[in-house]
């Protein structure tokens, strides 16, 4: 692992590439199931950031060191639908040891800034933050008026983040409209042509849990129903099943506008089109088709015992439309002997491609890269925005980074070596200023 924590004098940085820097430091993991680092330290960060701008944060707790923090930005023009502009403040955990450098160290090198959260997403957290100060620093407010949310837990779903905010407290965000978040605004490139991705839907969440029982015997005996047999062989042909490509009304768009790009026939199969983003094409092959991914498993006690459980957590993430028949598949696929319970669910979001605000993001990333093309799409993820969502609030992914053709940026996200360049960052910075001042 490097000692070098920077090969830049930290001076030289920009004030959101330090913000950023200084977030990463504090860490927010998140194992799930409540399981995390506190949120508070970075929430008292925040809260204090923003307390200096003469704004009036509120930070909730919706449990012991699990915070989130809220402030009101009054715009220009009140009278206008709010427009709610958030991040979260946790972050999944990170193994040191596959990871060149410390994750929570906050190395600067390469001219990049390295560490969980690089992108997901305390670079945003920053953006927002110093885009704010640069307006009432300047003694300018936004065109309307701005929420801020910081929200906890995100990595989990929001159970003690947004949607407790939701549920317990929607004062918070009342009057407001229109969100933006993660995970949008970022380039890829067809070719030599550079294009942005503005989030307007993401995929449904099913995080279900298999269960497979059997009897309990002696680690030497012949079993006729070992549980951990019967898991493997149901994950097994989950693992394998090939899911059909299924599209709604935001991936034909996309797939329509990137056969228009690359002068390809639009009858093109989609997972070709896709495919010509090239390394920016992670979230988008698997926006084009369920996908349902064993991620833990958990049986036995004891290495000469069979028990008589064993159980697996999977994560699925479907087309909205697709979400009521989803488990019943699931089932047919894994077989009758393993039940499935629902751990966490959550909707999928889709919203069109159009409007003022789709208008304003669009102007202001050409303000800063003239010859940007700008696509919708559908994350395979999901956000915050599912929350708030709740509250008829129509949310977008729109953390705006002009990134590298050489960089994996979908790669980044809860991957090893996490990092962003520090011009990204910068740009982003400048974008959300002007969307800002004209949305």
């Amino acid at each position: 692992m490097t000692e070098t924590l920077t090969d830049v004098p930290l001076d030289s940085l920009s004030e959101t590439v330090r913000i950023a820097r200084d977030l990463i430091m504090i860490d927010t993991s998140n194992r799930g199931g409540g399981d995390a680092e506190p949120e508070a330290p970075a929430a008292e960060y925040v809260s204090a950031y923003l307390r200096d701008l003469g704004l009036d944060p509120v930070t909730i707790e919706s449990a012991p060191g699990r915070a989130s923090v809220v402030a009101r930005v009054e715009g220009e023009n009140p009278e206008l639908p709010a427009l709610v502009l958030h991040g979260h403040l946790d972050v999944v955990p990170a193994d040191a040891a596959n990871w060149s450098v410390d994750p929570f160290a906050g190395v600067i090198r390469d001219g990049m800034l390295w560490g969980r959260g690089a992108v997901d997403m305390k670079n945003m957290d920053a953006m927002i933050m110093t885009a704010i100060a640069e307006l009432l620093r300047a003694g300018e407010r936004p065109h309307r008026t701005i929420i801020l949310a910081f929200f906890a837990d995100e990595e989990n779903g929001g159970i003690f983040g947004a949607h407790y905010l939701v549920s317990k407290h929607p004062e918070l965000f009342e009057g407001a409209g229109t969100a933006i978040s993660e995970v949008g605004g970022y380039s890829v490139h067809f070719g030599d042509t550079r294009a942005y991705l503005v989030q307007t839907g993401e995929k449904s969440l099913d995080w279900i849990k298999l269960r497979a029982r059997g009897l309990a015997q002696h680690g030497s005996s012949i079993p006729a129903d070992n549980p951990l047999t019967k898991l493997a062989e149901g994950l097994v042909r989950l693992g394998r099943h090939e899911w059909p490509i299924a599209l709604c009304d935001t991936t034909s768009d996309l797939l329509e506008r990137i056969a228009d790009l690359v002068g390809a026939p639009a009858d093109t199969d989609p997972r070709e089109l896709v495919a010509r983003a090239g390394l920016g094409s992670g979230f988008l092959r698997s926006s084009i088709t369920t996908t349902a991914n064993a991620t833990v498993l958990d049986a036995g006690y004891k290495h000469n015992v069979i028990p008589d459980t064993a159980e697996a957590l999977v994560d699925v993430r479907s087309l909205p439309k697709d979400q009521p028949t989803i488990l019943a598949k699931i089932q047919e696929i894994v077989g009758p002997d393993i039940e499935i319970e629902t751990v966490h669910s959550d909707v999928g979001l889709e919203v069109p491609f159009e409007g003022e605000l789709v208008d304003a993001m669009i102007a202001s990333l050409k303000k800063y890269d003239p010859e940007a093309r700008v696509l919708p799409y559908l994350l395979s993820g999901g956000t915050d925005n599912k929350a708030l969502s709740r509250l008829g609030i129509r949310g977008f992914g729109f953390a705006p980074l002009k990134l590298p053709a050489d960089l994996d940026f979908p790669g980044m996200f809860h991957g090893v070596d996490e990092r962003v360049p520090l011009e990204a960052i910068d740009f982003g910075h400048s974008v959300l200023v002007d969307l800002l001042k004209t949305y």
